[in-house]
């Protein structure tokens, strides 16, 4: 199984990757490139990654999660190379027997993505000026 890839994020196929008929909740985490005046005028992200050491990582996230979450079902996929504004870039989908247990379990596994992964993003200006993101929403995943 991959998780890396450069094709459109399908979330329908990782919604039913994760269907269970004993499980009563799914929550799907979806992340989008986004454009907002504390971004400035970003108008893509080309997103790059240790591609070996990210499917190892990923791997162990989700044996963790399935650990801590006995019978989780989880299924993720995160997107290389330039990435549009709305687009998808990251997509998480996690099903469990109840929903408050689908919730904790894709968060874990987006914070650890987010933490844990060599995955990087640089930022493509409206005027053709690059910028490496330090990633702002790591701070707020530590808070």
């Amino acid at each position: 199984m991959t998780f890396l890839g450069r094709d459109p994020i399908d979330i329908a196929d990782l919604a039913a990757r994760v269907s269970d008929p004993g499980h009563g909740g799914t929550a799907i985490f979806v992340g989008t490139v986004r454009r907002s005046p504390d971004d400035g005028p970003v108008v893509a992200i080309d997103y790059s990654g240790y591609e070996e050491m990210a499917e190892s990582e990923l791997v162990q996230i989700l044996g963790q999660t399935q650990e801590r979450w006995p019978g989780a079902r989880v299924a993720l996929q995160h997107r290389l190379g330039r990435i549009v504004v709305g687009e998808a870039s990251v997509a998480v989908a996690v099903s469990t027997p109840h929903r408050a247990q689908a919730f904790e379990a894709c968060r874990y596994v987006v914070e650890e993505l987010k933490k844990r992964v060599p995955i990087w993003k640089k930022e493509l200006m409206e005027d053709g000026q690059t910028r490496w993101s330090d990633d702002g929403d790591r701070e707020e995943a530590a808070k």
